[in-house]
């Protein structure tokens, strides 16, 4: 009988965030830290249990979005990284760097379901570019209020207290 236990989160942070934030952020200060990979553990948490690249609008949803991967980005989030954050001439290597991520095929927007070092890239510069300061290492409601006012939006219809319980019920219990 094959017994389903989800992603080895510790792998995920190890072998994918890590590097990736390592990769990307190589002449920036705190891109790499310990809070961005907790935090991003926490929207992966949050947004997708670590289960869906699609966005369920309904039982005969068949199209893809309108949030993707395990980030739940959504395809007009990361094209505003793209054209309003890294467009910029003083960010030509760190754009060069998010691309030279992107595989030849599917789509950018695709790759945001199937490519997991793009996404985190782009669901980190999200946090980034953001002033909003993350949170201390360890603080998971301070994560939750960054995800909830960065990422999530006053607007938005998640609740901090969603995230930090899937982040104690998914996360930490696996690291």
């Amino acid at each position: 009988m094959f017994d389903h236990r989800g992603m080895n989160i510790r792998q995920i942070a190890n072998f994918v965030i890590r590097p990736t934030l390592t990769y990307i952020g190589q002449d920036m200060p705190g891109f790499a830290s310990d809070a961005a990979v907790e935090l991003l553990l926490g929207t992966m948490a949050h947004e997708s249990r670590f289960e869906f690249v699609d966005q369920i609008t309904g039982p005969n949803d068949t199209k893809l979005g309108p949030a993707i991967g395990f980030y739940q980005i959504e395809p007009a989030t990361c094209r505003d990284i793209f054209e309003t954050y890294l467009n910029a001439s003083s960010r030509r290597g760190l754009c060069d760097r998010v691309l030279s991520l992107l595989a030849a095929r599917p789509a950018m927007d695709e790759q945001l379901a199937g490519n997991l070092n793009f996404a985190t890239a782009i669901a980190r510069l999200k946090y980034w570019r953001s002033p909003e300061q993350l949170a201390s290492p360890g603080d998971i409601a301070g994560h939750a209020r960054v995800w909830k006012r960065v990422y999530n939006t006053v607007n938005g219809a998640g609740r901090e207290a969603d995230f930090i319980n899937a982040y104690q019920r998914l996360v930490a219990p696996n690291l």
